[in-house]
């Protein structure tokens, strides 16, 4: 398949949590990133979908969770993302492992990674995420948690990590396919990058004799790539059907519209459009303050609030800060 278009970039990141509380406490109040929704996933709304990034949500600073009360705990494996990495100022690593060690954290010293220098550490559930040290980063990231200095603040998404028990198939779709240029070799895999420059643009996969993953509680359920308007995403899915890969119809998911496929080791990808964002039903100030639903779930508003637990979020920004 000679394909015409390709991804901009990741554009979020989406993972299973077991507590919903615990995850608003940890990636806001420990990793300093933005609650800019907070909905209900919309094939199981009696769920939460929460989601955090930079002050207003931009594409490629996102990651979601589906929180599942009781969900069992996920196994790490091939067929899965491993690993999501965000993007830190490149002298704040240091920082970031004080800060981590005094939390009680689960994180490993920064260890050097090809060119790269990498602090690995698990969330709650057992996610595994890395900050990466990254000096081609300009995204300003999110400064609304005082216990943060915003020269160590997280950017945003650098790369994420799929495991798979066979690189070639893979990564033909993701070369082939999705025109993503193979870039550094090393002794765990190979990395592919996408169009948008040095902003969330990596894929890195790795090869693994390692049995297969289980999908549960603290492990990733979807990557989703940037596609910047719907007439891009339509084609996008019409050359993927063209080429004999499996993909859903378009998917209004309010704040963008997504297609959904597996590449050939059973990741299931997304590709989400950048529009229209997350101020299309509430203000940027009040990002991530209210439960909001899309329209066609408002009218079972009172019975789907009464599924979902209590939730304690961050207040808002005082205006101007």
């Amino acid at each position: 398949m000679g394909n015409t278009i390709a991804p901009h970039g990741l554009h979020h990141v989406t993972a299973i949590a077991e507590d919903p509380q615990r995850n608003v406490d940890f990636y806001t109040s420990v990793l300093g990133l933005r609650l800019v929704k907070r909905t209900v996933n919309f094939d199981a709304p009696d769920t939460y979908h929460l989601y955090y990034g930079d002050s207003s949500g931009r594409p490629s600073t996102l990651l979601t969770f589906f929180p599942w009360p009781g969900v069992p705990k996920g196994r790490q494996g091939t067929g899965l993302t491993t690993a999501t990495a965000f993007s830190v100022p490149p002298e704040s690593l240091g920082w970031w492992q004080r800060r981590l060690q005094t939390l009680g954290v689960d994180a490993d010293a920064p260890v050097a990674r090809s060119d790269e220098e990498v602090l690995r550490l698990r969330d709650p559930d057992g996610l595994v995420i890395e900050l990466v040290a990254s000096d081609g980063d300009t995204r300003s990231g999110w400064d609304g948690v005082a216990a943060i200095p915003f020269d160590s603040a997280i950017r945003g998404l650098f790369s994420v990590t799929m495991t798979e028990q066979s690189l070639d198939p893979t990564a033909e779709m993701l070369a082939g396919m999705l025109g993503m240029r193979h870039g550094e070799d090393t002794s765990d895999g190979s990395r592919f990058v996408m169009s948008g420059g040095a902003e969330g643009t990596a894929v890195d996969v790795r090869p693994s004799s390692a049995r297969r993953g289980l999908q549960a509680a603290g492990t990733v359920h979807h990557i989703a790539f940037r596609a910047p308007d719907g007439e891009t995403q339509a084609k996008w899915r019409l050359e993927l059907m063209e080429a004999g890969v499996q993909v859903t119809e378009i998917i209004d998911r309010q704040y963008f519209t997504s297609i959904y496929f597996r590449e050939p080791g059973g990741v299931l990808l997304e590709i989400a459009t950048d529009q229209p964002g997350f101020t299309v039903d509430e203000p940027l100030l009040e990002l991530g303050q209210h439960l909001k639903l899309p329209p066609w779930l408002e009218p079972s508003r009172e019975q789907i609030q009464a599924s979902l637990p209590a939730l304690r979020v961050p207040p808002p920004p005082e205006p101007g800060s």
